[in-house]
């Protein structure tokens, strides 16, 4: 991807939803809230190898999609109340909510870090970062070489958890490749001869880390951490090159993951046009379960059963919060108009009408 194509001049909204990105949602979607499940049983083998798997390219594959959707990303008056009334209301119900459930149980976080995400609101805080940095990476010569160095170098210095920085930083590049891909690359990956090639790497790379992660430490994939943290325990050039190797895996995985998507259109469409709230909603879920009930302390002795059943469960559930029922009672609540708190558009047409046309 070293010559990268001109990137969209104008911030007009596609007409229509693309049928290939919403199915690839959905598939991403599902890896994600069985991945989350499974956090509770990676002491056990079999579950830690399913957990390792799906962290290696999950959150690379949703930034990556991320980044390519946000190629119009202009910052016009438009854009900007988009991203108030579906990042930052989302971010602040998510996280606030979160932390005082978590904190009745736990009595942590103590005190109250609204503003360094715990667990979910961090993809919100993310997006939030990458969209408003967007004119960045539009303008640099080589944006795809620097978001890497910068992925690279960040885990040699203290970083505050302000806003998830540490992990912003880190899956930095993913957003940024997807920033520079195009639809031309995507149907590339059609190709039967990549299509069975992904397929045979998606499935050893499975059976990889069902055989070998025992020993791998599982913090590496939460990209958060400084190299000579505990447990990473890495030196600078260990934490380098063990970074590195993630950028590439995340980076293969992804591809190959990408390129058995489905491009028609079908019932996952439908539902990945939806994740957005099972993304949201499937975390209290997990918090309910996990503390109200301890059903995951009281099932964990059934051993492989168990996580099994979880990941059944798990992907039922993700279906049942992408049914349109749920977008309909949800959608005033994590994308509410909030039409008293920004000017009429008409004000801001005009000035959109020049971004549109600059260039």
């Amino acid at each position: 991807m070293s010559a990268l194509d001109p990137l969209p001049v104008t911030t007009a909204a596609p007409k229509e939803r693309v049928a290939y990105l919403d199915n690839a949602r959905y598939w991403v979607m599902l890896l994600v809230v069985i991945g989350h499940s499974l956090t509770q049983f990676v002491a056990m083998d079999s579950a830690r190898g399913v957990y390792v798997w799906i962290y290696a390219f999950h959150m690379p594959f949703f930034i990556l999609i991320s980044g390519y959707t946000a190629r119009r990303y202009m910052g016009d008056a438009r854009q900007v109340r988009r991203i108030v009334s579906t990042l930052v209301v989302p971010y602040l119900i998510v996280e606030i909510s979160m932390q005082m459930i978590t904190r009745h149980y736990t009595d942590e976080p103590d005190p109250y870090m609204f503003l360094s995400p715990q667990w979910l609101a961090w993809f919100m805080a993310a997006l939030f970062v990458w969209r408003l940095t967007t004119p960045i990476w539009r303008a640099l010569k080589y944006p795809i070489t620097t978001s890497i160095a910068i992925s690279l170098l960040v885990g040699l210095i203290e970083v505050p958890n302000v806003l998830a920085l540490p992990k912003i930083l880190g899956f930095l590049p993913f957003y940024v490749i997807g920033l520079h891909m195009s639809r031309e690359r995507f149907e590339r990956l059609a190709d039967t001869r990549i299509r069975i090639a992904s397929a045979l790497l998606l499935a050893g790379s499975f059976v990889v880390c069902y055989l070998y992660s025992a020993d791998w430490t599982l913090d590496w994939l939460l990209w958060k951490q400084r190299y000579d943290e505990d447990p990473l325990g890495a030196t600078p050039l260990e934490g380098i090159t063990q970074r590195a190797e993630l950028l590439v895996v995340g980076l293969v995985l992804t591809f190959a993951a990408l390129s058995l998507v489905p491009r028609r259109r079908s019932w996952t469409t439908l539902m990945g046009s939806r994740t957005f709230y099972c993304y949201l909603l499937h975390g209290y879920i997990i918090l309910v379960l996990r503390y109200q009930f301890e059903v995951f302390d009281r099932i964990d002795r059934y051993g492989a059963p168990a996580a099994a059943l979880t990941m059944v469960v798990a992907v039922v559930v993700a279906n049942l919060l992408m049914t349109k029922l749920v977008s309909t009672v949800f959608r005033p609540v994590f994308e509410p108009r909030l039409t008293w708190l920004f000017r009429p558009e008409a004000d801001a047409k005009p000035a959109e009408k020049k971004a549109a046309t600059a260039g």
